[in-house]
């Protein structure tokens, strides 16, 4: 019997579409209306922009500017940390990942890295700090909101390097020992070129993970906003810069598009061009 879509699934279909995008596109529209804060769009105008560009620049020149709106320094922080994520992430799936699914008793190492998933942000965050600050005394830092970012975005690396390693032939390993290859020319010349997908993944998930990371980065700092916790902040403030998260909020959210984009492009394009 052949299965066709429904009317009733078809219309829940577009319900749930438009319950996930429709707030993303109003807040990119509102951020282009004068009056943001009352949600009605209207009086078109760019100034949310330009406050949120060239009010930092202004500061850094040592000019005054009628926004006190600082993005630089948080936006800086944040994608360092995101970088750093990332390749810590692709590390360590590189290093877990492919042995992971080939060892007997996989089940309970799987488990103990996919926990994070399963603790919410803010009861981990709670917990690194307890444990950090309160129990061996260390001093919170960069350093603290690297390993929070880690710890919050390598389970979702470890994931999609499995999807990929799962699936990875051990026979071609084999046969490239039994032709003399070397294990740093079977790692380059074999497992990498076939793990590539799960490569960039992990390296995509560990970026726009820390990137957007909000709950450990909370209690993990030492007087450092990442974006994200900057722009919570200023969304409790009662001042002029409140309209400018809408626009900053576009950026990101453009930026995020296009970076996943990227990562697509970059896992599956050329598998597409060789097929």
């Amino acid at each position: 019997m052949d299965w066709a879509p429904t009317g009733t699934g078809i219309i829940l279909g577009y319900c749930v579409l438009f319950i996930l995008y429709f707030p993303i596109v109003m807040l990119m529209i509102l951020s282009f209306s004068g009056e943001p804060l009352t949600g009605i769009p209207g009086d078109w105008t760019i100034t949310w922009y330009e406050d949120v560009i060239f009010a930092d620049i202004a500061r850094r020149e040592g000019e005054a500017y009628g926004s006190n709106f600082r993005i630089g320094d948080p936006l800086l922080l944040s994608i360092m940390l995101a970088f750093i994520t990332s390749a810590a992430c692709v590390i360590a799936v590189l290093i877990v990942g492919p042995v992971l699914p080939r060892i007997r008793w996989r089940g309970p190492f799987l488990v103990g890295f996919l926990m994070p998933l399963m603790i919410p942000g803010i009861v981990g965050g709670v917990g690194l700090f307890m444990w950090y600050r309160l129990v061996i005394h260390v001093k919170m830092g960069v350093w603290s909101l690297v390993l929070a970012h880690f710890v919050w975005a390598f389970p979702f690396a470890l994931l999609a390097m499995l999807v990929v390693a799962s699936r990875f032939d051990t026979r071609l390993m084999e046969a490239a020992e039994d032709l003399g290859a070397k294990p740093w020319q079977r790692f380059w010349q074999i497992e990498i070129p076939i793990l590539k997908p799960g490569i960039y993944a992990a390296g995509f998930f560990g970026f726009l993970l820390s990137f957007n990371e909000l709950p450990f980065s909370i209690f993990m700092r030492a007087g450092q906003d990442t974006l994200p916790l900057y722009l919570w902040i200023q969304s409790g403030a009662h001042n002029t810069t409140v309209p400018l998260i809408y626009a900053m909020s576009t950026l990101v959210t453009v930026a995020s598009v296009g970076l996943t984009f990227l990562a697509i492009r970059l896992a599956f394009g050329g598998q597409n061009a060789n097929k």
